[in-house]
């Protein structure tokens, strides 16, 4: 398939279907004419990276595990037993977890600049 109809399928646009190939998450071959050519496995590998990508992952990340990953029951992403796979997601994880605390912080201290009483340390 071509690149539009991999677009109408998976509601992703061009422009980002060619990133997700630039980033080295997509590999369509390359016809005579200079057209990429999609598999039909490419559907679901979109939609794997889109929810990688929801789930906060930067594409280095992906790039590394996105073999690693395959559907579950309930359209659920699970892991297929890569090596390494499991420790590069709790690296992840680890790190969004330390982030959302980070941001939690900077909730606390602007709630107390806003609240009358006037700010309080965390």
């Amino acid at each position: 398939m071509r690149i539009g109809e991999l677009a109408h399928r998976t509601g992703v646009s061009r422009r980002l279907l060619r990133y997700y190939e630039e980033q080295g998450l997509l590999h369509p071959v390359r016809l005579a004419n200079g057209y990429r050519a999609y598999a039909d496995g490419d559907v679901a590998t979109v939609r794997h990276i889109r929810v990688l990508l929801d789930a906060g992952l930067p594409t280095a990340v992906i790039a590394r595990i996105l073999h690693c990953v395959a559907d579950g029951p309930a359209q659920r992403l699970v892991t297929n037993g890569c090596p390494g796979a499991t420790a590069r997601l709790r690296r992840e994880h680890a790190r969004i977890t330390t982030a959302i605390d980070r941001l939690d912080r900077s909730r606390r201290l602007i709630d107390g600049l806003l609240d009358p009483a006037g700010p309080r340390t965390p």
